[in-house]
């Protein structure tokens, strides 16, 4: 389990940084249920945010795994162990 926790606030700025944002999604709204796809990310800007979060944090996450969260909620649940 690592010990380092990612929060929503450090993913959101992770996405920003990895891939930019819609500007018709608004990420400081309540965003931990709504599906990547419809916050503009495809699978692509899910890799480069996976590789920004190993670089950063030092937590690997697999690909698979990265592409198989479907929401924020499901990729930090991912990320954190929970």
């Amino acid at each position: 389990m690592p010990t380092t926790v990612i929060t929503l606030d450090d993913l959101k700025r992770i996405l920003r940084e990895a891939a930019g944002a819609d500007d018709s999604v608004d990420l400081d709204g309540d965003i931990l249920d709504t599906e990547f796809v419809d916050l503009g990310y495809d699978s692509l800007a899910l890799l480069e945010t996976a590789v920004r979060i190993t670089r950063e944090f030092g937590i690997a996450l697999d690909d698979d795994v990265a592409l198989g969260a479907q929401t924020p909620r499901q990729l930090l649940d991912v990320i954190n162990g929970g």
